[in-house]
């Protein structure tokens, strides 16, 4: 490991990374979640490095996690949200990606919502790119520390990620999480399952290496986590639910319903979480969610991924 060399400028997606990859970097996030236990939680590794927080949407967790990331490992942070941005002048996305890099920052963690921004700005600039979330397309460090904190819950009860399988329930059409796990999943041999209402599912799903139900409680049986969906309101068009009520009779992931999947199984949700919409608040707050554990899997998480592209080109060790 001491040796591995990191090949890549960008993260766009998590198909970019071969599995060989992918292992170092959730090991690398192993290393980083025991500086994260220290009473002093900070190390130099990226000390004199510029990262820049380019948030064009709105976001709680991950843009945090980022900072406080950054901050552990050193680097200076700089945060540029669109409604403080010059974007909200009418300046292009290029112009403003061109104006950051002049400052030199060594790495940008942009979110945005059009599909392709981090693979545009990628292709101009010559930092490295963190995508954060674009459009529907993809979160590929939403989909890492998902994987990371299933494979730390599994290997606590003694067991592999491989020929496990998991049910991805709820609003799939316009997800760029589920799209992230999904590829993610697969590289990591888990065994995918959907179930959505049919206008929330995406043209072209049957392509996709996941099996589709269309009953719930088939979908969920026998399975060995359920992950639940945001119900992304704000992407969607009108129609395409008849209302929240109606959808929360239906498709609440509720006891009962985990029931039906292999004793222990967890639950996880991306958040924001609609409690009583998507997750009935006994199974928020049961033994078997992991919500929690995702969000403090997402600073060391991304601890790593700032660690293995800020020094690519160096040398230094991450503790």
């Amino acid at each position: 490991m001491d040796n591995f060399i990191w090949p890549h400028k960008d993260l766009l997606d998590v198909d970019d990374l071969t599995p060989d990859q992918l292992l170092h970097l959730l090991n690398t996030a192993e290393q980083f979640q025991e500086v994260n236990s220290r009473a002093v939680k900070k190390v130099p590794t990226l000390r004199g490095k510029g990262v820049v927080l380019f948030f064009a949407e709105n976001s709680t967790r991950t843009k945090t996690s980022f900072d406080i990331a950054g901050k552990r490992l050193s680097a200076d942070t700089f945060s540029l949200a669109k409604s403080g941005s010059s974007l909200n002048k009418g300046e292009s996305l290029k112009d403003t990606a061109l104006t950051l890099e002049a400052m030199s920052p060594d790495i940008i963690v942009i979110r945005h919502s059009s599909s392709g921004a981090a693979a545009f700005l990628a292709e101009r600039l010559d930092c490295s790119i963190i995508n954060a979330g674009d459009g529907w397309h993809a979160h590929p460090t939403q989909a890492l520390l998902d994987s990371y904190t299933l494979r730390r819950f599994w290997r606590d009860q003694g067991q592999e990620m491989r020929g496990k399988t998991l049910l991805i329930v709820g609003d799939v059409a316009h997800s760029r999480v589920a799209r992230s796990n999904i590829k993610l999943l697969n590289i990591m041999g888990v065994k995918v399952r959907l179930f959505a209402p049919r206008t929330l599912l995406p043209r072209g799903v049957d392509t996709w290496p996941v099996e589709v139900f269309d009953n719930l409680e088939k979908a969920v049986s026998g399975v060995d986590a359920v992950m639940c969906l945001r119900l992304q309101l704000e992407r969607q068009a009108a129609g395409l639910l008849p209302n929240i009520s109606e959808y929360a009779s239906r498709f609440c992931i509720n006891k009962r319903l985990m029931s039906l999947a292999a004793p222990g199984a967890p639950l996880l949700h991306p958040g924001p979480m609609n409690r009583g919409v998507e997750v009935a608040s006994d199974m928020a707050d049961s033994a078997n969610s992991l919500v929690l554990d995702q969000v403090n899997a997402g600073v060391a998480v991304r601890m790593a991924i700032l660690f293995l592209f800020g020094t690519r080109r160096d040398t230094i060790q991450p503790a």
